[in-house]
């Protein structure tokens, strides 16, 4: 007979009942089989599942606010000119109404949920009626509050009717949540700046109650499949070296019970009392001790194609999903600079018609007149330069600038406010100052 004393040989507490697994907190997944679907339906509109999803998997987290967090983390440069001070009062007042971190929230709730809103808070102004810019007055902006699609209710029956980009969304959305003491408003569409993880199409849309679906829901089956590939990595780990008493008559003493037994048991314990002081192991001369231990040949191969089937489902690469650089010949620059590809095509999509509006209203706030009808602004790279290339572009813009006013093309303050606008990237401008500018614009 044989006794396995390894000292990890205890079942793994992710085991349950019927070899189910607990991957994710309140689920228990089966393993797969051909015609079983062990996906719960209709992710979505589970909200507890996604809060536990997103509270204890960290790959969930990473799905849901790497993008928000790249969306939102090097913000933008107005392109176009303003006043003398103009520009500056405004990116102070952004920082002090904490926008981006605003923006951020609202976008992860949208991605976590499947749909959020932003409101727009106004003093003194009636929430139920359509917001009117040039009415906005000085001092009023106080800045933006997430809410999730669980916190209020879309008006379903009245659609926005007027040709545009938001016909057909809902007219209003009366708030359902008031526990965190926010008042039970009736908020119309204009006033809102909404966002959604994935958006659907009507007939879909409809059954999510108007919303879009939860970015968990398209990779909720890489994720289970990841998290039980690493599970069953650390089983076997566990199990890879393995330790086996043989002796004589074990069955009859296991039958026999009583002081043979408990003798048994006693031998036990000297026997692994001895190899955890001194290393020894105290036997029966007709006894035998062994040890097994396997390779785990081929599992990281495994575990990284795993890695790579979820890093292709979020489409975020390997680098900045995991920290790690892929295999290979490659530093993983060329997938970094694909991904913020996209991302850049996200902030032009989902990002520059709400900042565009939140720059009118606090233009509006901030100086109590209307946003130049000129105005423009870029989103800032993510890509972050190496110290020869950011020389190099110094160079070459400093350069261009004073080419163009040299010919006659740009003014002398332009060009300066040129060089200050551009000195997050070239690292040169940056101590320009707006007495220097205004100098220059009236000399």
């Amino acid at each position: 007979m044989v006794i396995d004393t390894s000292l990890n040989s205890q079942t793994s507490s992710a085991q349950l009942g019927n070899g189910d697994i607990m991957l994710l907190p309140g689920i228990r997944v089966p393993p797969f089989s051909g015609s079983e679907n062990p996906l719960p339906d209709r992710i979505s509109s589970q909200r507890s599942l996604i809060d536990n999803a997103y509270r204890s998997s960290w790959l969930v987290g990473a799905a849901v606010d790497t993008v928000a967090e790249d969306m939102t983390r090097n913000g933008i440069t107005i392109t176009s000119t303003l006043e003398p001070d103009a520009k500056q009062h405004l990116q102070s007042a952004w920082e002090r109404l904490a926008l981006w971190d605003s923006l951020n929230n609202v976008i992860k709730l949208g991605r976590l949920y499947g749909g959020a809103l932003g409101v727009v808070l106004l003093d003194d102004d009636d929430m139920s009626t359509p917001l009117r810019v040039e009415n906005v007055k000085a001092g009023t902006f106080r800045g933006i509050f997430p809410m999730h699609r669980w916190m209020v209710s879309p008006s379903l029956n009245e659609r926005e009717s007027t040709l545009g980009p938001d016909f057909g969304q809902p007219l209003f959305y009366q708030v359902t949540d008031t526990s965190t003491g926010i008042p039970p408003w009736k908020i119309h569409y204009s006033r809102v700046i909404r966002f959604e993880g994935i958006t659907l199409p009507s007939q879909p849309e409809q059954d999510e109650n108007g919303w879009g679906i939860s970015v968990i829901e398209r990779i909720y089956d890489r994720i289970l499949a990841f998290d039980s590939a690493t599970t069953a990595a650390v089983q076997l780990m566990n199990k890879a070296h393995l330790r086996t008493y043989s002796m004589t008559d074990l069955r009859k003493i296991l039958a026999m019970g009583g002081p043979a037994k408990d003798v048994l048991l006693t031998q036990m314990a000297a026997i692994q009392q001895g190899q955890s002081i001194d290393g020894l192991t105290l036997m029966d001369a007709n006894d035998k001790f062994e040890t097994h231990s396997y390779h785990l040949n081929g599992l990281p191969e495994v575990l990284a194609q795993f890695a790579q089937q979820l890093s292709g489902a979020l489409n975020i690469p390997l680098v900045r999903l995991f920290g790690q650089s892929p295999a290979g010949f490659t530093t993983g620059d060329v997938d970094l600079a694909n991904y913020y590809d996209g991302i850049a095509a996200q902030q032009a999509r989902q990002l520059r018609r709400p900042i565009y509006t939140l720059m009118s209203i606090l233009h509006r706030s901030v100086l109590d007149k209307a946003l130049p009808e000129d105005f423009a602004f870029n989103f800032n790279p993510l890509w972050q330069m190496s110290e020869l290339e950011r020389s190099q572009v110094a160079v070459q813009t400093v350069e261009a600038i004073g080419n163009a006013v040299s010919s006659g093309m740009m003014k002398t303050y332009a060009g300066a406010e040129q060089l200050r606008d551009s000195s997050r990237v070239t690292g040169i401008g940056s101590t320009i100052r707006q007495d220097d500018l205004t100098r220059l614009r009236q000399g």
